[in-house]
């Protein structure tokens, strides 16, 4: 067995050994060593070239970079700057500036009860009119508290029908039609949506079969709708079919591709309708019968009986942001183009006019297709994203709302106290990968910088595939955000060093 040794025996060791070699040793001051600066943090990949740091991240296609200070606009590093690139959900900072500049950072999204017809003891002879205001964000705890005001209005009955308005802005059934019909984040847009318009579908096994929910649950609710419906099909493929059942969405999921149990948000493309019945069911809970939801084409007259606000623009701008969340986007750059034009517009038009924007707020010449970045067919270069990103006043209102950009190690580990911050939006296609922001060093430095990697050619191939994640999509996204990173830490460090 081996011996054991003590602490006292080690230190006694320890300092009979080192007696000797004692005198030869250099001294050690006792006063504290000063920090690293930012020149003892350059590694030697720090002092390559772009297009060396590019080549051995082993990104495929292009990748468009470019740094500037975000003060003066002048350029500091760039690499392929002037190729446009799809910029994916980057396009939703484009958004967010065009909407807050075009409906102002207090502006909110109202949702209206208004009811047309005499009212007499709590009765309504007439009809009662759910008025969508356009608000993206609505969910279903929000119909909740505006059937709980409509009570307290001494509301007890409809005698006439209940109808759902959502011209406030245009219907789409969807916002990219390139996209599988069955992603939660491809939904129809109206003015009136409801849960980001996606209906929550669960299933479990019990025995051989299984049962079926189709709900619009939040938090504290989950009240089930009909206007989704599901049936189980025994296959392998395709895992989901839609069919568009007329005032109601029909789809079937594959046996084959359930587990024991399990859920997924799949898209509404009758948000008006959903509404209605979710909103008709928490009426009900109050005493107030309605009847079956009754789309309307045009604004009814009448007398205003409960309303919700949404919160204001800049926190929900901010949260699009965070969550990415393309209804949010489409929806807020819609209606800022109403209020710019004075008219309702579709959403390539919309976007149009976002493009012609941009073109007289920066000098840039972009081009989108869509509000959220969801369709590859908007293109936009580095440079010109970060012509945007210094254009005056763009940071003041960009950099408070945009995402924190953790740093990380080569393991995908947050690297905990970084002197440098990075507030930017991300932007994922397959075979697309784009971060664009601003970085503030450890010194104070605020840099813009936008870094956009695409392999069209890859995507192109993968989209023949129809599968969610095409075969190399992955290590795409992997190599891209590492590449990231790299960028992102060179500059933290470069930045300070230079004059």
């Amino acid at each position: 067995m081996r011996k054991l040794v003590s602490r006292r025996a080690l230190l006694a060791m320890l300092m009979s050994a080192g007696s000797a070699a004692m005198a030869d040793a250099p001294l050690v001051s006792l006063r504290p060593t000063a920090r690293p600066t930012a020149a003892d943090r350059v590694t030697p990949e720090m002092r390559q070239t772009l297009a060396q740091v590019v080549a051995a991240s082993e990104v495929t296609g292009h990748v468009g970079i470019v740094v500037a200070d975000a003060q003066t606009g002048e350029i500091i590093d760039q690499h392929e700057a002037d190729i446009p690139q799809p910029p994916a959900s980057v396009t939703k900072a484009v958004t967010a500036l065009y909407a807050l500049e075009g409906l102002g950072a207090d502006f909110r999204f109202k949702t209206r009860i208004i009811a047309k017809g005499a009212i007499s003891g709590g009765i309504l002879d007439g009809d009662l009119t759910l008025v969508g205001g356009g608000d993206p964000n609505l969910i279903t705890d929000d119909l909740a508290v505006l059937a709980e005001r409509l009570k307290a209005t001494g509301l007890k009955e409809v005698r006439g029908s209940f109808h759902v308005y959502d011209g406030a802005l245009p219907n789409l059934d969807e916002i990219d039609a390139e996209q599988l019909d069955y992603l939660g984040y491809n939904p129809a847009i109206t003015g009136l949506n409801l849960n980001y318009n996606r209906v929550h579908f669960e299933w479990k096994k019990q025995g051989s079969n299984y049962s079926v929910t189709m709900d619009a649950r939040s938090d504290n609710y989950r009240p089930d709708v009909t206007v989704a419906t599901m049936q189980i099909v025994n296959r392998e493929v395709p895992t989901f079919t839609y069919a568009d059942g007329g005032n109601l969405d029909n789809w079937t999921v594959a046996r084959g591709a359930l587990s024991n149990g399990g859920s997924r948000w799949l898209p509404v493309r009758y948000p008006a309708l959903y509404a209605g019945e979710v909103f008709a069911a928490f009426a009900r809970s109050h005493g107030i019968v309605l009847q079956s939801p009754v789309e309307v084409p045009d604004l009814p007259d009448g007398v205003l009986l409960a309303s919700f606000d949404s919160p204001p623009l800049s926190d929900i701008m901010r949260d699009m942001l965070k969550y990415s969340t393309n209804i949010t986007a489409e929806a807020a750059g819609m209606t800022s183009t109403e209020k710019r034009t004075g008219q309702k517009r579709g959403l390539r038009t919309s976007a149009l006019g976002m493009t012609q924007w941009a073109k007289t707020r920066a000098g840039i010449s972009p081009q989108f297709a869509d509000h959220s970045g969801l369709s590859d067919a908007s293109r936009i270069s580095a440079a010109d994203m970060v012509g945007l990103l210094t254009a005056g006043g763009a940071k003041a209102q960009l950099f408070p709302i945009m995402k924190d950009i953790a740093f990380k190690n080569e393991d995908g580990q947050t690297l905990k106290d970084h002197p440098a911050k990075v507030l930017a939006k991300t932007g994922t296609l397959n075979f697309v990968a784009c971060l664009a922001g601003y970085l503030r060093t450890a010194g104070g430095r605020d840099l813009a910088f936008a870094i956009f990697a695409a392999d069209l050619d890859a995507r192109e191939k993968g989209k023949l595939s129809q599968d969610e994640q095409p075969f190399g999509s992955i290590s795409f996204n992997t190599n891209a955000k590492r590449l990231q990173q790299v960028l992102l830490q060179r500059w933290a460090v470069l930045a300070d060093l230079l004059d």
